[in-house]
């Protein structure tokens, strides 16, 4: 079968680091892999393109133990081969699947567990990006409580993540915010369901807190890392929940604990690619369940999807990278 590869670079950045660039991935033939016990073998048709490939490209995000090397982390396509030990299942389903690595490949490894039936109504292609979404976003809010009548605020309220969260809590009936970089894209948000959308250039943080009277947020979701960790203790409620699912920001940034003890609040930090198979394949239920039927009937509209051949990887790297994406990237066979 043929995937997509990294190239190590040849060239460092000014303090000696070799990232590869988009311009570093290939499509070049590789063994095709054959399913285990509990998996199936999966014939790709669309691969979901997430900002944690960007880092795996860079060597900043490595696949768990034992985890195929490739990229991609939601895959749609049909069942080509059933591994031992797989109920419920048969070759030619057509199914959408959550994976830990592998995606960007002619045919993917899943963890039965982790396959989900196709979502009704929805295009394959933007059902490629709809996975890692809704169980980064479901899973999370589970873990802290989001309840009925919060104040939300998700960080990046125009990316995939963003766009399902503010839908998400909306239908919960919280009140909803989030920050984004433009006026259209702030705009965007709005028509989403957003009752407050702030522009992450200024002093987001005093705005939010004007603009929900002092209250501040019940629950945070955060793609940024250490680069909001004080604007984001500064704009929690009393009893108020970080969560931390990003490093766009980085990885260090210092934590005023006075304040957070003042507050009564909770810092917490998850990754979805990380947890073990069964608690993924939980969260995958948990998708079908709560997520699915939201899609169906409207409650939920899915991102804007570009679409780029997978061949062509590079091409979409460098489009993501670039900060112009409304949405999510597909990338098709």
């Amino acid at each position: 079968m043929h995937a997509i590869t990294v190239r190590p670079t040849e060239t460092a950045d000014a303090k000696g680091r070799r990232r590869p660039g988009p311009e570093n991935l290939e499509w070049t033939e590789v063994p095709t892999p054959r399913p285990g016990p509990g998996e199936v073998l999966v014939k790709v048709r669309a691969a979901g393109m997430n900002r944690a490939d960007l880092l795996q490209r860079q060597g900043l995000y490595p696949p768990p133990r034992g985890v195929s090397e490739i990229m991609g982390f939601e895959v749609v396509g049909t069942i080509a081969e059933l591994g031992p030990e797989v109920s419920g299942w048969q070759e030619g389903d057509e199914v959408v699947a959550l994976l830990a690595g592998g995606g960007y490949a002619e045919y993917a490894l899943a963890p039965a567990g982790q396959l989900l039936h196709m979502p009704s109504g929805v295009d394959p292609v933007v059902a490629a990006t709809l996975v890692e979404v809704a169980a980064t976003v479901i899973s999370n809010m589970d873990h802290v409580g989001l309840a009925s009548g919060e104040t939300f605020l998700v960080h990046g309220g125009a990316g995939g993540v963003g766009q399902f969260a503010i839908q998400y809590a909306k239908g919960l009936g919280c009140t909803v915010a989030t920050t984004c970089g433009t006026e259209d894209k702030r705009a965007f948000c709005r028509d989403l369901g957003a009752d407050i959308a702030l522009d992450y250039h200024q002093d987001w943080a005093a705005e939010f807190k004007e603009a929900t009277g002092g209250h501040g947020a019940d629950v945070i979701l955060d793609v940024m890392g250490a680069a909001y960790l004080g604007h984001n203790v500064d704009s929690l409620a009393t009893g108020g929940r970080l969560v931390i699912i990003g490093m766009q920001g980085g990885t260090r940034g210092e934590l005023n604990i006075g304040k957070l003890l003042s507050k009564r609040g909770l810092v917490t930090a998850t990754s979805l690619r990380f947890r073990p198979a069964e608690e993924k394949a939980a969260i995958c239920r948990r998708v079908e369940e709560l997520a699915w039927p939201m899609y169906a009937d409207g409650r939920i509209t899915p991102a804007p999807v570009e679409t780029f051949e997978l061949p062509d990887a590079a091409a979409a790297h460098a489009r993501l990278e670039s900060g112009q994406v409304l949405g999510k990237i597909a990338l098709t066979l």
